[in-house]
C-alpha cells in the first residue's frame, strides 16, 4: 500500500473529547472517527487491526472445536421475557417496536437466541457437546459512553456458547475456552492475567474468570498473589477477616455528643480513635427490602458481594436520607446498629463481630456511642464477607501478600449451568431416554475493546507501539527525498521485495518532509521503519528502526528484505 493512496488522516492535536490515551491515539492516528456518542467508523488501518484480532480469535475458537454461526442483532422480546431478563436487564437494553407494534431489542448478548436455536435442533446426548460462536456487533445503551472503544454503545464481540450433557462436560468446555483465551491474548502480544470475577447480569451459578490486559489506565482493580497463581477482580476477591488487637478493658456503652460529625474521617479525628475502632453503618434498599449493613470504619463495602449474598436484587442502592429518617429517626451520618427496629435485618462483615471496643452511630443527630461491644450491645442477623480486599493482605490460598494492578477487561468466561436451558426448554434425551437440560457456558471476547486495550498498554509520547501480530502493517518504508532518483528507485525495489516475501508493508511515497513522515510512522505505530537516505545509500546501507525498543541498525541493502522477514517471523511466534 502506498501512503499517498491510503485514507489515513493523522492529527497533531489531541481531540478535546478524548479522555484516555487509546481514544486520543486512535483518532490522531486516523484509525477511527466518531459518528455519534459511543458510535465510531473504523478507517482502513483501524479495520485492519480489528480483522487481525478477529482472525486470531477465529483460529483459536476453531482449534477448540467451535463452529461459527451468525445470529440476528435484533431479537424478539418474547425470548427475553421467556428467560426472565426483559424486565431486569435495565436501561442499557435498546428496546424498539416494529410497524406491527411487536417488541424487539438490539442484542447486548445472545444467550436467548442461541438457546432458542439449540432447543429446536438438539435432540440427543449424541449431539453434545456443542460449541457455537459468532463475531458480531453488540449494542448497549450506556448512560455515559466514554473512553472511545472502551465503553461505547456499539461494539464488536466474539461470543461462544457451550452446550454439554453434565457438569463434567461443562468443566471440560470451560477449560478449553480458558486455554484458548490465554492463547488469544498471548498471540495478540499482550500482557494479561485471568482473574476470578463476578458473573454480573449474565448470571449463572458456576465460576467465571475475566481476562485483564494490564495497564495503568485500566478501569478495573485486580489483586494477585506474590506467591501463587491466584488473581481476582477486587470486587470478587474473598477476604480473610483480620481482628484488631485491643488490650484495654471493656467498659459500659456511653452516649457522647459529636456535633457536626457526619463522616468516618471526621469522627476518627473528633474522638481521636483509629478508623479500625469505628463501625460504619449503612442503610440499604434492595428492591423492596431494607437492611442495615455494617463494616469496619477503615474498610470499603463491596456492593457486588452484598448483592450476591442477599439474593441478587435488580436494584440495590443506599437508602435516601428521607427513608433513613423515617426508619431510624436520624440523618445518614448518625446511623448505628444499637436498638435497631425488630423488623430491620442487620448484616455485618466478618470483621465486625471481632471488634472488642467500638464506636458507632446512636441513631440520634450529632451523637455516637463509644465503648460498644458488638457481641453485647447490638444484634447481627447475618455475618458475611462484604468488604473490598486491599493490597498487602494475605492470600487465602497460600498466605503470601496480595499485590494490586490496574486492568482492562477484554474477555470473560462463564459457567452458566442450566439458567437459560431450563427457562427456555433446551433439553436432550440422555442414554436412558430421560429428558435433561443442557448445561451451558458462555465465553466472550471484546474484539474492538482488545484493540483499545492494546494501545493503552503499548504507547509512548510519540504514538502507538503495535505488537507485531495485530499491527495494521508490519513495516513502513520511508524515503527521505522524493527528488533523489536512487532513493526513490531503491525504496520501490525494497517495497516490491518485501511484498513478494509476504511482509505487510507500506511505502510512504508522499511529497512531504522526512520529519513529517517520521512523526506519522511513530504515531500510527508501525513495528519496523526502514529509512532510505542519500548518505546511507551511498554506502550501500539503509536504516532499520524498531518502534518498540527504539533501536536503530544500519543494514546492507542486499540483506534488508530477508532480515526484516526473519524479524517479523520471530515476532509472530508465541
Amino acid at each position: 500500500m502506498l501512503v499517498s493512496q491510503l485514507l489515513n488522516p493523522t492529527l497533531r492535536e489531541v481531540p478535546a473529547e478524548a479522555e484516555v490515551i487509546s481514544h486520543q491515539l486512535m483518532v490522531r492516528a486516523g484509525l477511527i472517527r466518531k459518528s455519534a456518542s459511543g458510535l465510531y467508523t473504523f478507517l482502513p488501518l483501524g479495520l485492519r487491526v480489528l480483522r487481525k484480532i478477529e482472525t486470531i480469535v477465529r483460529e483459536e475458537m476453531d482449534a477448540k472445536g467451535g463452529q461459527e454461526v451468525l445470529m440476528p442483532i435484533m431479537q424478539p422480546a418474547e425470548l427475553w421475557k421467556e428467560s426472565g431478563r426483559w424486565d431486569v436487564y435495565g436501561a442499557e437494553l435498546f428496546r424498539l417496536k416494529d410497524r406491527h407494534n411487536r417488541e424487539f431489542c438490539l442484542g447486548p448478548t445472545h444467550e436467548e437466541i442461541i438457546t432458542d436455536l439449540v432447543r429446536g435442533e438438539i435432540r440427543s446426548y449424541k449431539q453434545l457437546p456443542m460449541l457455537l460462536y459468532q463475531i458480531q456487533n453488540k449494542y448497549r445503551d450506556e448512560r455515559r459512553p466514554r473512553f472511545g472503544l472502551m465503553r461505547g454503545r456499539e461494539f464488536i464481540m466474539k461470543d461462544l456458547y457451550s452446550f454439554d450433557r453434565d457438569e463434567a462436560g461443562l468443566h471440560e468446555s470451560y477449560q478449553k475456552m480458558y486455554d484458548a483465551y490465554c492463547r488469544i491474548f498471548a498471540r495478540c502480544g499482550l500482557s494479561f492475567r485471568p482473574v476470578e470475577a463476578d458473573a454480573g447480569a449474565i448470571g449463572g451459578t458456576g465460576g467465571t474468570h475475566e481476562f485483564m490486559v494490564l495497564a495503568d489506565s485500566g478501569e478495573n482493580s485486580v489483586v494477585y498473589c506474590s506467591g501463587c497463581d491466584y488473581a481476582a477482580n477486587t470486587e470478587k476477591s474473598e477476604c480473610r477477616p483480620q481482628a484488631v488487637e485491643d488490650e484495654s478493658p471493656q467498659g459500659q456503652r456511653k452516649l457522647v455528643p459529636t456535633p457536626g460529625v457526619k463522616t468516618i474521617e471526621s469522627l476518627s479525628e473528633f474522638l481521636a480513635v483509629p478508623k479500625t475502632a469505628l463501625v460504619k453503618s449503612l442503610l440499604y434498599q434492595g428492591d423492596d427490602k431494607i437492611f442495615l449493613v455494617l463494616v469496619r470504619g477503615d474498610r470499603t463495602l463491596n456492593e457486588i458481594k452484598l448483592n450476591n449474598a442477599l439474593g441478587g436484587f435488580v436494584s440495590l442502592q443506599l437508602a435516601s436520607p428521607e427513608l433513613v429518617k423515617e426508619i431510624l429517626g436520624c440523618e445518614p451520618g448518625s446511623v448505628g446498629p444499637v436498638d435497631t427496629p425488630a423488623g430491620l435485618m442487620v448484616v455485618a462483615d466478618e470483621e465486625v463481630p471481632l471488634m472488642k471496643r467500638a464506636v458507632c452511630g446512636a441513631n440520634q443527630a450529632d451523637h455516637h456511642y463509644t465503648d460498644v461491644v458488638p457481641s453485647r450491645d447490638f444484634r447481627i442477623d447475618q455475618v458475611l464477607d462484604l468488604r473490598m480486599v486491599e493490597p498487602g493482605e494475605a492470600c487465602l490460598k497460600c498466605g503470601a501478600p496480595l499485590k494490586e494492578a490496574r486492568g482492562i477487561e477484554v474477555g470473560q468466561v462463564f459457567k452458566l449451568g442450566t439458567k437459560y436451558s431450563k427457562a427456555l426448554g433446551a433439553n436432550f434425551l440422555d442414554e436412558n431416554g430421560v429428558e435433561r437440560s443442557c448445561v451451558m457456558g458462555c465465553y466472550g471476547v471484546g474484539v474492538s475493546r482488545t484493540m483499545a486495550a492494546a494501545i493503552e498498554q503499548n504507547n509512548d509520547e510519540f504514538g502507538i507501539i503495535w505488537p507485531m501480530p495485530i499491527a495494521p502493517y508490519q513495516v513502513i518504508i520511508v524515503p527521505t527525498s522524493n527528488k533523489d532518483a536512487l532513493v526513490v528507485e531503491t525504496a520501490d525495489k525494497l517495497y516490491q521485495e518485501l511484498q513478494r516475501l509476504g511482509v505487510e508493508v507500506v511505502l510512504d511515497d508522499r511529497d512531504e518532509r522526512a520529519g513529517v513522515k517520521f512523526k506519522d510512522a511513530d504515531l500510527v505505530g508501525y513495528p519496523i521503519r526502514v529509512t532510505l537516505g542519500s548518505k546511507t545509500l551511498a554506502n550501500g546501507q539503509v536504516e532499520l528502526k524498531e518502534r518498540k525498543s527504539g533501536e536503530t541498525h544500519l543494514i546492507n541493502i542486499e540483506d534488508l528484505s530477508h532480515q526484516v522477514k526473519e524479524m517479523v517471523k520471530k515476532a509472530l511466534k508465541c
